[in-house]
């Protein structure tokens, strides 16, 4: 056996910590614009199912298309799994398909300001450590 327990219980945990800080941004977004009524077990499966649904629908409609002799295929489903990630915002918030939308756009520049904090505290912490 090539891995152990140990080495497949640390792969485990980190990716759950990993989903957890990724969730953070959708989260925040998601309580702006709804109002405070969105819960992190939505943000959670949100940011879960986003990216299969992304991801499926991309390789899908790349297949479908270019079988079809679609000149651009892969800009097409990019647009295309684009729009299904917004219906699992959509329908992981039970909001429209504009707030789906201010939800992606928000989190974005949510993890981009938490990205900047993180970056600049993290610096600042280790000179103090050392």
């Amino acid at each position: 056996m090539a891995f152990g327990l140990a080495y497949i219980l640390l792969v485990l945990a980190i990716f759950v910590l990993m989903w957890i800080i990724v969730s953070i941004p959708i989260y925040i977004a998601a309580k702006i614009i709804k109002g405070g009524k969105a819960s992190f077990g939505q943000a959670m499966l949100a940011t879960l199912l986003g990216p299969i649904v992304f991801a499926s629908v991309r390789t899908l409609a790349i297949i479908f298309l270019g079988f079809l002799g679609v000149s651009q295929a892969a800009l097409l489903a990019l647009v295309l799994a684009f729009i299904f990630w917004l219906w699992v915002y959509k329908a992981s918030f039970s909001t429209g398909w504009l707030q789906a939308f201010g939800i992606a756009l928000l989190a974005i520049a949510v993890f981009i300001v938490l990205a900047l904090i993180i970056g600049i505290l993290v610096p600042i912490a280790i000179l103090l450590i050392f």
